[in-house]
């Protein structure tokens, strides 16, 4: 299994868990897990040779979700578990 591929696949892995968690009726920690997911698939689509055009853009993008990303991950350990 390559890089790429492995992306995707946690990719999907965080975004069916944050499914999971919405039917848990737990939308902070679907949208914590489903930001990741989407930084995931970003980063990966960012490596794509075909997407060359694009990759500043899309690296942005990635930047952008696993900083934000990061900062839910703050919020909910602040509020939900301390």
């Amino acid at each position: 299994m390559n890089a790429r591929t492995r992306q995707y696949l946690f990719g999907f892995i965080f975004f069916a868990v944050g499914i999971y968690q919405l039917t848990r009726h737990d939308a902070l920690e679907a949208s914590l897990y489903m930001a990741a997911g989407t930084a995931f698939v970003f980063n990966s689509l960012a490596m794509e040779p075909r997407l060359l055009a694009y990759k500043k853009g899309l690296v942005i993008v990635t930047w952008a979700l696993i900083i934000g990303t990061g900062l839910l991950l703050l919020w909910l350990v602040q509020f939900k578990y301390l």
